[in-house]
């Protein structure tokens, strides 16, 4: 579907407004260049100004990439349904959804915030086995399972280099 096309057919059904702002994370997704890294960057600054004052980090952090994925399922899949497009790329919420799975175990240093945020670009942009699969699955389920499954592998790296590097 050309630019035009998809620009038409996306402002030519009627909105559900919730959906499209938590499906863009609140205009993030009309960011350009990338709208996925926009996403992802403002997910780890938001990450790191409201957790500095929080205890159980790693907790609140599951609990919210898990809330958030449920939600992004719901929210992507009428925006999808409602653009007209599969998997429209100015929804970004996936990507707020796969950027807190690593952020579960990432302290709050600069260090660790930045590799767990190029981790996950990077697994989310070439999708290794099985990810690239995943997002063949329906409607909200394959717009963002692909990225909790990249948050997942970023995760696990972020685990190993806590383990046997913890003085990054």
């Amino acid at each position: 579907m050309s630019a035009a096309a998809s620009s038409a057919s996306e402002t030519s059904l009627p909105r559900t407004r919730w959906a499209w702002a938590i499906g863009t994370f609140f205009g993030i997704g009309r960011l350009r260049p990338g709208p996925g890294t926009w996403a992802s960057t403002v997910t780890v600054l938001l990450w790191w100004a409201l957790a500095r004052k929080a205890d159980h980090l790693s907790v609140i952090a599951a609990v919210t990439a898990i809330v958030v994925t449920a939600i992004g399922i719901s929210a992507s899949t009428r925006v999808a349904r409602e653009s007209g497009i599969k998997d429209p790329g100015f929804v970004v919420i996936d990507e707020v959804a796969g950027q807190m799975f690593p952020l579960i175990l990432a302290p709050l240093t600069w260090k660790y915030l930045l590799l767990s945020l190029i981790l996950f670009r990077c697994f989310d942009i070439f999708k290794p086995p099985p990810l690239r699969a995943l997002e063949r699955l329906p409607k909200g389920a394959g717009i963002m399972l692909d990225d909790v499954g990249a948050g997942l592998y970023s995760l696990a790296i972020v685990a190993a280099v806590l383990k046997f590097w913890p003085a990054l």
